[in-house]
């Protein structure tokens, strides 16, 4: 749910405006009189928007992750550690992460 400010009365409040955006996920909006408005999100949330973004914007991911997400709530593939992954994909867990990019 967002809440709506304002431009003149954000401006006053923004210390306090921007707390609860990041301590209760807050969205706002902040209204100019010119109607060219702007949304205040935090950041790890603008992050979080801009990757699924991007992993659907290719038919073929997105239908791949949208099966997972059908096998996931079916319950028909057993959940798997960490480590139970790398073994999978023979995958070394004492060396960085480069690996990882390696077997994407």
């Amino acid at each position: 749910m967002s809440i709506e400010s304002p431009i003149a009365e954000a401006a006053k409040n923004l210390e306090n405006i921007c707390s609860n955006v990041i301590e209760n996920s807050e969205v706002v909006k902040i209204s100019r009189p010119d109607g060219n408005n702007v949304v205040l999100i935090a950041e790890t949330e603008l992050q979080s928007l801009l990757e699924t973004l991007y992993l659907l914007r290719f038919p073929a991911n997105s239908a791949r992750l949208f099966t997972a997400l059908q096998r996931a709530k079916l319950k028909t593939v057993m959940p798997q550690s960490v480590s139970e992954l790398y073994a999978r994909f023979e995958l070394n867990e004492d060396e960085n992460s480069s690996n990882i990019d390696m077997a994407s």
